[in-house]
């Protein structure tokens, strides 16, 4: 029971949150453009904050584990390696691209690092999984949806380079990489700077959960309902029983498990639906992957960590 309550402790109170933003939606406190307009702001300010001053604060050379970022790096290529060889199956090569993308990219940064919070109080090593994982998650999700786009054959070479460009202009990036140099460099942090920065990066969490929730649309999760389930079955269950027991072999315990556990297993990002749809992509499957993912997390990420927490790895 209390491994239970562990569990439903850590994942129950993300998803208030979300359902908070769904009900200020609902009643009219909360539209559509002022959530997404909330959206580009956490990504931009707020979330980058959190993540410098939970570096920046730290010895660096103590956090950093080679080992830890390049198993995030392998594990998911391989796993957008999977997801590209289950398209294959699909009758619709329309929508493989959509499909490979939604299969694989996750929620790594917001709904990640909210979980590791709600646990730890810090991010933990969120940074280090973001480092090996979201940088692969943007580059492969412009040579899929630019490969398998309906009716263009090849690369669209143009666009790559922007998203090359756009990774490394990436605020998360940006927040990493400066935190990463602040400890680096073993700089202080005035008491003033310190509080500036933990109020900032404190409203990244609640206002980012709202704002998805806000823009959660449950009739958008049956468009195409086939390769919606078996696209969110990979998500939140194939991945983690596939890879969360190499990580328990390899030696990988609390904090970062709980990464690696978010990095496979968290919602498809939402950030996949306007990708597809900028690129030429019909959408249908990106959002519902992202609005069926994003509801059954609640109970995938809560029974994951029920396990782990019975078998005394996190």
């Amino acid at each position: 029971m209390d491994n239970l309550v562990f569990s439903l402790n850590a994942t129950v109170p993300i998803f208030l949150m979300m359902v908070l933003g769904l009900f200020f939606n609902k009643i009219g406190w909360m539209d559509e453009e002022f959530a997404n307009k909330m959206n580009k702001f956490v990504f931009r300010i707020p979330l980058p904050v959190l993540l410098f001053g939970d570096l920046a604060v730290v010895d660096i050379k103590e956090a950093w584990d080679t080992k830890f970022v390049i198993f995030c790096f392998i594990i998911t290529l391989i796993s957008i390696t999977i997801a590209i060889g289950i398209s294959c199956l699909l009758k619709d090569r329309n929508i493989q691209g959509e499909f490979i993308q939604a299969a694989y990219r996750s929620s790594a940064a917001l709904l990640g690092i909210a979980f590791i919070q709600n646990i730890y109080g810090n991010s933990g090593q969120a940074p280090l999984m973001i480092i090996g994982s979201v940088p692969l998650y943007n580059i492969m999700a412009v040579v899929v949806l630019s490969f398998f786009k309906p009716g263009q054959n090849g690369m669209d070479k143009a666009l790559l380079k922007k998203t090359l460009t756009g990774i490394i202009t990436n605020p998360i990036i940006i927040g990493i990489a400066a935190g990463l140099l602040w400890s680096a460099l073993k700089l202080p942090m005035p008491v003033i700077l310190h509080k500036a920065v933990s109020s900032i990066g404190g409203v990244a969490t609640p206002m980012g959960l709202m704002a998805m929730g806000a823009t959660f649309d449950i009739k958008k999760a049956f468009g195409k309902i086939k390769p919606t389930v078996i696209a969110a079955f990979i998500k939140l269950v194939g991945f983690v029983a596939v890879f969360m027991p190499l990580a328990v072999v390899i030696g990988f315990r609390r904090e970062k498990l709980i990464a690696i556990l978010v990095m496979l297993g968290s919602a498809t990002t939402v950030s996949s639906y306007v990708m597809a749809k900028n690129m030429g992509h019909e959408g249908v499957v990106s959002s519902s992957v992202v609005m069926l993912t994003t509801m059954c997390s609640a109970f995938t990420l809560t029974g994951w960590l029920f396990i782990m927490k019975c078998f005394g790895l996190v």
